[in-house]
């Protein structure tokens, strides 16, 4: 009789399925302290059950960790480069400044130090004029009581008589003591007065102010009469204060003329056509001066005048009267301006400072081909790194214009934007290179927007 093979098998099976079922309800084994894992066939297809009860021993995720902003800029630009950190030294200022004149009726000061490059407004009068434009504002700022370039500046008109003018680049009865902020102070002779026009030839938003203000330190009695737009005087006498005193007259001002009527052992530094809000530009140029003297305005008179224009931006461009043809070493001029720029912190602590490079210059060698002098590209890595160390900002310049034979190019252009000299702009000059450093601040205003909005962020 043959075997049912099948038959045997079959039961087989079933006896050892039915034997690991009865597997599963047996209690745990435990051998040598270690429990045995249970008997179950069925787990793959038994749904997980997950304990509410039992806690997560795991740490917690770290939080997630936010890319930084990566600052960019625009091809073709030349952008300003912001060395400053929590100090705030930079343009953080400025651009706040700017957020707050969005918001509210303020005045948005800049005070722009350089030497005869910038002077008679050249380039300062573009950019303020495209900065009022975007932002408000009107008149021309700060002007000294007398100038030598009062004839050709075009900006204001400018006339004044009987003064005894002191500037720190006398060689001789300069009273470093007496200067004020423009290096400047002015002794009034009898019947002394200065007269301030605005324009509308050259610039818009000259031609009236709303604010007008001349500024004087007196050791006796002051009597100073003012006349708006050549109507009636209106005559004021000051008291000894021991401070920089200013007397203001406000309204819908075309001209105004001051007059000394009396003055005691008084000493008086300028004066100003402003507006009541938006932006204002002071351009304080000295002709050959290299920076270096700011060094020696007296502290207490910075602060004073801190007290009467709180600036938000100050703007230092000098190296005209510093370059050299092939200078390498400006080691004592970089120590120089940087003890300039740390008086300036602690004498105006609300502003930022931008420090603008030297520009492009050239001359002739013996063969009377034009080169651009290697000195100057020395000066400006010197001025570069001058405002990295003193946490400023910086905008170069020299990379602006083009670099290398740019300034040849600026005077042979039709028409010609700057002189025979291969140093010094024209007003078309100035316009183009005011042009390129307002496109410079209003992208780094658009990247700190952008910076603040993402840091902002979850």
């Amino acid at each position: 009789m043959e075997k049912n093979v099948f038959k045997y098998t079959g039961l087989l099976i079933c006896i050892v399925v039915v034997a690991l079922l009865l597997m599963y309800i047996l209690p745990g084994i435990t051998i040598g302290g270690r429990v045995l894992r249970r008997v179950d066939i069925l787990a793959d297809v038994r749904p997980l059950l997950q304990s509410a009860s039992e806690p997560d021993s795991l740490l917690p995720l770290p939080p997630k960790v936010k890319p930084a902003f990566v600052d960019t800029c625009r091809s073709g630009m030349t952008c300003i480069e912001d060395y400053s950190d929590s100090t705030m030294r930079g343009m953080t200022p400025f651009y706040r400044a700017l957020d707050e004149l969005s918001q509210k009726s303020r005045l948005v000061r800049i005070a722009y130090f350089g030497d005869s490059f910038i002077e008679a407004d050249i380039l300062t009068a573009d950019l303020r004029e495209m900065l009022q434009k975007r932002y408000g504002g009107c008149g021309v700022g700060f002007v000294t009581i007398t100038s030598m370039t009062s004839s050709f500046r075009p900006t204001v008109r400018h006339s004044f008589g009987d003064w005894q003018s002191h500037s720190i680049m006398d060689s001789v009865f300069f009273d470093r003591n007496k200067q004020g902020i423009s290096g400047h102070y002015f002794i009034p002779h009898a019947g002394a007065y200065v007269e301030l026009r605005g324009q509308k030839n050259y610039a818009s938003r000259l031609d009236t102010c709303d604010h007008a203000s001349i500024f004087f330190y007196n050791k006796g009695e002051v009597t100073l009469s003012v006349s708006v737009n050549r109507e009636s005087k209106h005559t004021e006498m000051f008291p000894v204060t021991g401070e920089l005193q200013q007397m203001d007259v406000k309204g819908h001002i075309g001209s105004v003329c001051w007059t000394v009527e009396n003055a005691d052992s008084t000493l008086f530094y300028g004066l100003a056509m402003d507006g009541t809000q938006g932006i204002i530009v002071d351009n304080f140029s000295l002709r050959g001066s290299s920076g270096l003297s700011l060094r020696s305005v007296p502290i207490w008179m910075m602060r004073e005048f801190n007290e009467q224009r709180p600036y938000d931006l100050i703007i230092l461009q000098y190296g005209l009267n510093v370059a050299t043809e092939r200078g390498r070493n400006y080691d004592r001029y970089s120590d120089g301006i940087a003890m300039a720029i740390t008086r300036l912190n602690e004498a105006f602590p609300q502003a930022g400072i931008l420090v603008v490079s030297w520009g492009v210059r050239d001359y002739k060698t013996e063969e009377g081909d034009l080169r651009t002098m290697p000195g100057i590209k020395n000066l400006v890595r010197y001025q570069q790194n001058l405002a990295a160390e003193s946490g400023v900002a910086f905008w170069n310049m020299f990379e602006a214009m083009g670099g290398e034979g740019s300034m040849a190019k600026m005077v042979h252009a039709k028409p010609s934007m700057a002189n025979y000299d291969y140093t010094h702009i024209n007003f078309r000059g100035g316009k183009y290179l005011a042009g390129l450093l307002y496109e410079a601040l209003i992208y780094g205003k658009e990247k700190y927007d952008r910076r603040r909005a993402y840091e902002t962020e979850p």
